[in-house]
């Protein structure tokens, strides 16, 4: 793997664990604290198990990130698709609290009839 190959997983790895501990991140994914740090300074490189795993929490598919680490670019996804994987990972805690603010967004959209350009 070369160096772009090797930072850029470096990238999605730390995008995927977001602002949890790298303790709770590996729990998650069942590693050790230990070798999320090692992931993420780019000593190793998580097996493929864990790839699946690391992928759609960061917006990407394992295909992605195979193709990453034979050098390959990898195609930025579009933020509603970084989005909408996400939220697949999400506790529905947060689930609920990104509905309702859906809701409430619509509510405010219908309340103003025509003026459809506000809405978005």
């Amino acid at each position: 793997m070369n160096i772009e190959s090797r930072e850029k997983l470096i990238e999605i790895i730390k995008q995927a664990r977001g602002s949890m501990s790298q303790r709770a991140f590996g729990k998650l994914l069942g590693v050790s604290a230990t070798a999320v740090q090692l992931w993420e300074k780019g000593v190793n490189v998580p097996d493929t198990e864990y790839l699946a795993k690391i992928a759609p929490r960061a917006g990407y598919t394992l295909e992605e990130l195979l193709s990453c680490l034979a050098g390959k670019p990898i195609q930025e996804a579009s933020d509603l698709s970084v989005i909408l994987r996400q939220i697949n990972h999400m506790p529905l805690s947060q689930v609920a609290e990104i509905v309702q603010a859906g809701v409430n967004r619509l509510a405010t959209a219908a309340q103003t009839p025509g003026d459809e350009a506000k809405a978005s």
